[in-house]
């Protein structure tokens, strides 16, 4: 993974070492580049679920709003998309590290259990901080194609004035909920992953 990657190159230690956040954050322009995409499309099926209902499927959406509208349609939103990327990514590791090492070094907690709890924790964390950036992102792809560019900041600004700070998190609690039970099992996956990658040199520190 991009993490791991820059995760390597940082030299960034377990707990809560401020490198892993920019190791997170370093792999923002990559994850970016592909959830700006399935993002918009999701928006827009959404959207169109409950309005015209012209779209077939996914792939129909796309080729359909591309051919329409030009290719470049598909990264609506992608600098405040990428934004939320790097904000979520750096919060999601280092949140991530700091409880795993947190939970098993410091309160004694095996590693089979403290790796799913640091990752529900982080999920949790990531999305509470980015999710006002995931709030105006919608705003910004969900708009009406053939009306005139909305920015990102255009939808913060509406956002405060029609509904306040809390506007920001309207529908929080279900996305903290759901990246809790996600990022916990994800976890479990990603460090048994690193062990097979590396072969199992590094057993007794991820499994033990």
């Amino acid at each position: 993974t991009s993490y791991s990657f820059f995760r390597e190159l940082y030299q960034a230690e377990r707990g809560w070492d401020t490198r892993n956040a920019l190791a997170g954050m370093s792999g923002a322009p990559i994850a970016g580049s592909i959830s700006t995409i399935e993002n918009f499309i999701k928006t827009q099926m959404q959207l169109d679920n409950i309005t015209g209902k012209r779209f077939r499927g996914s792939w129909h959406c796309l080729t359909t709003l591309a051919q329409t509208h030009g290719v470049s349609i598909i990264y609506t939103g992608h600098l405040v998309n990428t934004t939320r990327e790097g904000v979520f990514l750096g919060a999601y590791f280092f949140t991530y590290e700091g409880f795993r090492e947190l939970l098993k070094e410091h309160i004694g907690i095996r590693t089979q259990l403290a790796v799913p709890m640091a990752g529900g924790l982080a999920g949790a964390t990531g999305w509470f901080v980015s999710f006002p950036l995931d709030c105006v992102r919608a705003g910004v792809q969900g708009r009406q194609l053939n009306t005139t560019n909305t920015t990102a900041l255009g939808v913060f600004r509406n956002l405060i004035e029609q509904k306040g700070l809390r506007g920001l998190y309207s529908g929080v609690s279900p996305s903290i909920a759901r990246a809790f039970l996600v990022s916990g099992s994800r976890f479990s996956a990603y460090e048994g992953a690193l062990w097979l990658l590396r072969k199992g040199n590094d057993l007794t520190d991820i499994l033990s």
